[in-house]
């Protein structure tokens, strides 16, 4: 019986160290933490201004650049601060890709408020870190300390061994 439950015992960790499922679970994202007070670059196909509502829509491969940071997607409207002489927030829809570093997350829709300094990505978030990948309803990140906040059905693999 001894000799079963030695070769029992390996087999069950094994198997408890495939799939995680959490409700949520802080992460680190990127090499450090972003500073919000850098300069953002939009590039696009198209530019819609509407000066009624201090609001732009840039579409057509949108690319937007904050220091190490990279969010890329179909369409983002980025919305003004009152006064016009800075932006409030960036709204980025139809399929998002997130890069900071060597971490990389995917997502149907994010949005970023910039004096917060805070990501938040919604609709089958994907966040891909090396040999891990995790998943997730959604993630909150925290550009000024490098963290995010994973919520929503959590799914991850843990690889064993020590090549994580």
């Amino acid at each position: 019986m001894k000799n079963l439950r030695i070769l029992v015992l390996p087999l069950l960790l094994g198997l408890l160290a495939g799939p995680v499922l959490a409700q949520g679970t802080n992460v680190a994202f990127g090499t450090l933490a972003q500073d919000t007070d850098l300069p953002v670059e939009v590039t696009a196909q198209n530019l819609s201004v509407n000066q009624e509502t201090g609001e732009a829509i840039f579409t057509g491969d949108v690319l937007v650049g904050q220091g190490e940071m990279r969010l890329s997607a179909p369409r983002v409207l980025v919305i003004y601060l009152a006064d016009q002489k800075g932006i409030e927030r960036l709204e980025a829809t139809g399929g998002v890709t997130l890069v900071s570093g060597p971490d990389a997350a995917e997502s149907e829709r994010a949005d970023y408020s910039i004096s917060d300094g805070t990501i938040v990505m919604t609709g089958r978030v994907l966040l891909d870190q090396g040999p891990n990948a995790l998943s997730a309803d959604k993630m909150t990140v925290q550009l000024s300390d490098g963290t995010a906040q994973m919520s929503g059905r959590v799914k991850t693999i843990i690889q064993p061994g020590g090549n994580n």
